[in-house]
Formats: C-alpha cells, sequence, structure tokens
C-alpha cells in the first residue's frame, strides 16, 4: 500500500465531510429568525442529531419540545427538551414506527400561530415512517426496490403512496400551523420533493410513475398496495416553506480545495455521479490510467450516489465496490489511488464509509488467495477491504450529503 496516497486520502476525506457538517449552516439559517406561537422540533434522518443539536444552540427564544429520529448508533447525547429514537435504515423497522407515531402525537394539536422547524436529512425515508400497508410489506417492497438496482428517486416514488407521512404528508398533517424545513439533501439534483420522499414538499411525482416503477421492476405487491399507488399525493403546500443547506457539490468543492492544499491539481469530474458503483470504479480506474504518466499531481473529484445489484449474499456497500471496481484498471501503478466514501460514515450495512484501493491492492489480494472480481460477484467488497486494511472508517458524521470519489495521482514523485 503506497501510506503517502493513503495518509493524503484520510486527510481529503476528513476536510470534506467537516466542510458540510450542519453545525454552521443550521446556525445561519435560524439567524434573526423569530417565531410566533409554539415551536415544535423535528429532526429526521442521519444528521437528525448533529440538526437538532446545532438548532436548540442557534435558536433565540424557548421551544415547546423536540424529537429526534436517527439511525442505530448516531445519538449522541441528551438534548434539553428532545426525545431522542433510534431506528432502521434502509429498510424501517418497529423503531420507526413507534418514532414516527411519537411526531405525529406531538404534532397533533397546532394552531395557526404555531410552528415546526423541520430538520431533514438523508436516511429519513426509512426512518420517517406510517405505513399505510403492514410493516412486513413495506420492508419487502424496499428490500425489492434495493436488490433490483432502483434508484433513490424510484424507490421515494413507490414509499410515498405507501405511506402517512411522505409526499407532503406530514406537512398537511401539521396544518394550519406553519412548517419550515431545513434541509441536508442526499440526492443528486437537490429534489426537495425526493429528499426522505418530501414529507413536507408538494409531490411532483405521479401515481403513472409509480406504477411504471413497479411494473419495471415487476413488484410483488398485495392489491392494497397496488390500489395505494394510484392514490394521488399533495400538490400544493401553502404553509410550508423550505431551505437546502448542504449538498453533494459543496462536498466536492471541499474535496477540491484540500486536494489543492496537498499540491494536486484537483479536476472536478461531476456531482451527478448515478451508475453502477463497479462501473463508475472501472471508469475511475481507466481515468486515472490514462493520466499516469502525465508527470504531475492530479486529483480527480466525482460526487453522487452510485447503485448496486445485488448477484450474492456478501457484506458491502456502494463505495467499496465502487473502489474495487478501480482497482484492476490501477494494477502496478504505484503513484495512483482511488477511493470512495459515503459523507455519513456509513457505506451499506456495515460500519465502514467507504474503501481505498491502490496499484498495489490487485496483487495483495491475490497473495492472500483473495479474488476482487470473486468478492464483486458475491457482494462481499468489505471482507476482502478489511482483509487487506482498505476499508475507511470514520464513525457516524453528523452530515449526509451522497458520496464523493477521488482518483489521486503523483506521478510526478516517479517519472524521470
Amino acid at each position: 500500500m503506497n501510506q503517502k496516497l493513503r495518509d493524503d486520502a484520510e486527510q481529503i476525506i476528513r476536510s470534506a465531510i467537516q466542510a458540510v457538517t450542519p453545525d454552521e449552516a443550521v446556525r445561519r439559517t435560524l439567524e434573526g429568525k423569530e417565531f410566533t406561537g409554539r415551536i415544535y422540533i423535528v429532526a429526521v434522518g442521519k444528521a437528525a442529531w448533529r440538526m437538532a443539536e446545532s438548532a436548540a444552540r442557534a435558536l433565540h427564544q424557548p421551544y415547546t419540545a423536540g424529537i429526534i429520529v436517527t439511525k442505530y448508533g448516531h445519538v449522541k447525547g441528551d438534548i434539553s427538551g428532545f426525545t431522542c429514537y433510534e431506528a432502521g435504515h434502509p429498510v424501517p423497522d418497529e423503531n420507526s414506527f413507534l418514532a414516527t407515531q411519537a411526531v405525529l402525537d406531538m404534532t397533533a394539536d397546532l394552531n395557526e400561530e404555531d410552528t415546526v422547524l423541520f430538520l431533514l436529512s438523508g436516511g429519513g425515508s426509512a426512518l420517517f415512517e406510517k405505513s399505510l400497508v403492514s410493516g412486513r410489506e413495506l420492508a419487502d417492497v424496499t428490500e425489492q426496490l434495493l436488490a433490483r438496482g432502483a434508484d433513490i428517486v424510484e424507490i421515494n416514488t413507490i414509499r410515498k403512496r405507501l405511506s402517512a407521512v411522505k409526499g407532503g404528508k406530514f406537512a398537511k398533517h401539521c396544518e394550519p400551523a406553519h412548517i419550515e424545513s431545513i434541509i441536508l439533501s442526499d440526492i443528486i439534483g437537490d429534489p426537495l420533493d425526493m429528499i426522505a420522499s418530501g414529507p413536507a414538499y408538494p409531490d411532483s411525482s405521479s401515481c403513472e410513475q409509480a406504477l411504471d416503477i413497479a411494473d419495471k421492476y415487476e413488484l410483488k405487491l398485495s392489491e392494497k398496495a397496488w390500489r395505494l399507488l394510484e392514490e394521488e399525493t399533495p400538490k400544493e403546500l401553502s404553509l410550508a416553506t423550505s431551505t437546502v443547506i448542504g449538498s453533494v457539490r459543496e462536498l466536492c468543492r471541499a474535496a477540491m480545495r484540500e486536494c489543492k492544499n496537498l499540491g494536486y491539481e484537483p479536476i472536478f469530474l461531476t456531482d451527478c455521479l448515478n451508475v453502477e458503483a463497479r462501473a463508475a470504479g472501472k471508469m475511475l480506474g481507466n481515468i486515472a490510467h490514462s493520466h499516469s504518466e502525465d508527470n504531475r499531481k492530479l486529483a480527480f473529484i466525482a460526487g453522487g450516489e452510485t447503485v448496486v445489484h445485488l448477484s450474492g449474499k456478501g457484506k458491502g456497500g456502494r463505495n467499496q465496490e465502487l473502489a474495487l471496481g478501480a482497482a484492476v484498471g490501477i494494477s502496478g501503478l504505484r503513484h495512483v489511488a482511488v477511493f470512495s466514501v459515503g459523507s455519513d460514515g456509513t457505506d451499506g450495512p456495515t460500519d465502514a464509509a467507504g474503501g481505498y484501493v491502490d496499484g498495489d491492492t490487485l496483487s495483495a489480494a491475490a497473495a492472500k488467495g483473495l479474488s476482487i472480481e470473486k468478492s464483486l460477484q458475491e457482494n462481499d467488497s468489505y471482507k476482502l477491504l478489511e482483509e487487506l486494511g482498505s476499508l475507511i472508517v470514520t464513525g457516524p458524521t453528523g452530515t449526509n450529503v451522497n458520496d464523493v470519489a477521488v482518483v489521486l495521482i503523483d506521478s510526478a514523485e516517479y517519472i524521470i
């Protein structure tokens, strides 16, 4: 392993994620704001605890009560006036339903003077849920969509119609109170009706689109679920406002700044990466190979959210698969590395944020009797990367604005 490149990768990751944590952004958004009536704070998503903690410090007036709903392991302590819930992700569980019902109970008797401060981040679709079908069927539908490679927009289009809180329905529930949403976006292009399935934003998707998605992936649904896909969602919400305070574009910009600080020439590729994870890795590996003899220090940055089609029963995540997808293309290039991380600190159902590979990865795996090709076939990237010491582990970061992948090339050091 090229330790210099690995150290640079770790520094870039730390700096980029720190730049998109919600603390300062939440403070700026709430600065100078004054609300009438009672203030209820609802924080939902992987970054919910940190957003709530920031809001509690930033508000210049007392709030009546607050609820945090976040992923297991993401609550960092007590916050005065808040009840904290941890629940399932990416598939909702019983705690998701209990926490959501607690939010609905807290906001059940509001008047027109009241305000709901809704702090929303990625992961909210699973964490914030009151299902209109059985919990078992909802989990099964989500698993079907994930296993067949549906993207987040497609998944949310379906889940909105099977839910009592998604697709603008939570904002309707809060009327006649005003609901003000502060949002960390985890979806490419920041479509407000799709982030966490848009609980407080008018829904732009149609029943026809939902039915087309169900047909495309040959979903197995109950008769009730098929009927729900034909019911329209709210298209106007006059008492709801939304502000996006962070997105994958800023994550990419922050990575570029740190690459420049480390002496690399940063080259921005895209913040709309949305392809098969291993294909994205192969593409980045090819880019690295094409520029490996440029006699320069280069960094190529791509942000977005790739997808994984499950063909095996291993353990891993899209960022880990992306990294392994690049490993073959850069094999033997001792001055090249590729890494990819999820900004929330978790990648799939693992405790890793992503993976790192360089020109030594393929040979190091072979020396241990491990096959990158087989690991990808079995969706078992975690095991191989763990064996090589190539997992990137950050722990929960308190933010969630998609993923960033970086190619590092330091050919100036080796080419004469």
